[in-house]
């Protein structure tokens, strides 16, 4: 009788199927199909700011590792550091508990097109006379045609 019980399971496996050595790739192409439609819908979602109708000049871009610091002067001179409005006494304040590096943090003022001069002046002259030395003025780069 042992002998016939060894020959049986000797049998049952030499009938057993052979691990699939193949991956089965369509669940991870959809996966991914999904994701970048995710991203590609998010995407334009991230970028937002305070809408401001910006000059357009001649001046190349600039090529940035970090993010800078924007502050924004709408037409109606309302100040907006990044995407938070503050009063014009609070910017050196606000500033200072935002900026990473100290003096030396970039931060890029954003005029509006038809904003007050005088205004976008003196939030940089304030800006300036606090000790940030690294200050620029964002445009639009002209379009040709």
């Amino acid at each position: 009788m042992m002998g016939a019980k060894r020959g049986r399971s000797s049998g049952r496996r030499g009938r057993r199927m052979k691990p699939m050595a193949e991956i089965n790739v369509t669940p991870f192409v959809d996966v991914m199909l999904v994701l970048l439609i995710i991203f590609m819908v998010a995407a334009p979602l991230l970028t937002v700011g305070v809408p401001i109708d910006l000059p357009e000049t001649d001046a190349s871009a600039l090529n940035s590792e970090t993010q800078p610091i924007t502050i924004s002067v709408n037409d109606q001179g309302q100040i907006f550091l990044q995407e938070t409005e503050v009063p014009f006494d609070e910017i050196v304040a606000k500033l200072q508990a935002i900026a990473t590096t100290g003096y030396q943090e970039r931060i890029y003022v954003r005029g509006d097109r038809n904003a007050d001069y005088g205004t976008v002046m003196k939030v940089m002259a304030r800006i300036s006379s606090a000790g940030y030395r690294n200050l620029g003025l964002v445009t639009l780069q002209e379009q040709e045609g």
